[in-house]
């Protein structure tokens, strides 16, 4: 029977993968676990331990002790967080991920899931329908510790047959939880402010077109990607993944027609510069073929989704 320890469960993606996790494999069977104690209280269906992923021994005697067979390694310090504090971001997001490996080469592990992003590409990337495979140059501390994660997965794979498995995730918008720090993190915030009645000031451009997923996609490619047969994993780095594309323009434009009143205002920032080195869209097509990706959100099914069940959620975020 597996056993999962998923690691930074109380971020954006973490809330809602622990939750069909669980839900999939039965609660007993998943220990979500997050840095911080106060995160205990998202996690009442299934088991929760305090853990910082730097903490290597803490980890191995979890993974040792619990018979862990699957990790979902999910903590990191992401785009714009990062860049205000590299050093400590390169650390964290390097020095865990090959915590993690270390041990899924020790204890022999099922499989082992990584998220890499979009954003371990770069200026000298193609912008429209970026392949698979092209050129890699990112400009940011997040989208280099990326870049080498997704190496080192391949290595340990082949080098020791680790059965680890990733996603370029692009920009991850739910709403059961807060922004973590992400440049696209503008359009999670911007349905906060439309429901609150607030003018929304975007640290974006209007016409910055980036790769967006709604979480429920996100959550769907994860579980299909990791339930696969292993011989349809054909890519070892990571997969470009992709649903829709849209501006800052685009999606007010979309929440506008249920909230008529709403406003906006444009003051681009640092993050303009990160945003401009991403692509526009991505050429997701080996994900489709090798294991059966399709994605079912485009932005008004999901500006319609999120505006519907956003407002009961909001009172446990004030």
């Amino acid at each position: 029977m597996e056993k999962i320890l998923i690691i930074g469960a109380a971020g954006q993606l973490g809330s809602e993968l622990t939750l069909s996790l669980s839900n999939m494999y039965g609660g007993e069977q998943v220990i979500a676990t997050d840095i911080n104690q106060s995160a205990a209280v998202k996690f009442d269906y299934c088991r929760f331990e305090v853990l910082d992923v730097m903490d290597k021994d803490r980890l191995r005697s979890l993974v040792k002790n619990e018979n862990i067979t699957q990790i979902y390694h999910l903590a990191a310090i992401l785009s714009a967080t990062g860049e205000k504090n590299p050093l400590f971001a390169w650390n964290l997001n390097m020095d865990s991920l090959l915590h993690v490996l270390e041990l899924a080469k020790e204890f022999k592990l099922n499989k082992v899931y990584w998220p890499s992003s979009i954003a371990v590409f770069g200026p000298n990337t193609p912008m429209q329908n970026t392949p698979q495979n092209c050129v890699m140059d990112p400009n940011t501390v997040y989208g280099i510790s990326k870049q080498a994660g997704e190496r080192w997965c391949e290595y340990y794979f082949q080098k020791y047959n680790v059965d680890v498995r990733s996603l370029r995730y692009p920009g991850l918008i739910g709403y059961k939880s807060l922004p973590g720090g992400g440049t696209t993190d503008y359009a999670v915030d911007i349905f906060h402010k439309a429901i609150d009645g607030e003018k929304f000031e975007c640290f974006l451009s209007e016409n910055t077109y980036l790769p967006m997923m709604y979480m429920p996609d996100a959550i769907k490619a994860t579980l299909d990607l990791m339930h696969a047969p292993a011989e349809q994993i054909k890519v070892r780095s990571s997969y470009n993944l992709a649903a829709i594309s849209f501006s800052p323009k685009e999606i007010f434009e979309a929440i506008k027609m249920e909230y008529p009143s709403f406003e906006i205002s444009y003051q681009p920032d640092f993050r303009q510069k990160i945003a401009d080195s991403w692509p526009d869209s991505i050429d997701d097509s080996a994900a489709r073929a090798d294991w059966g990706w399709r994605h079912e959100y485009d932005l008004q099914k999901m500006t319609s989704d999120i505006l519907a069940n956003l407002p009961e959620y909001m009172v446990n975020f004030k």
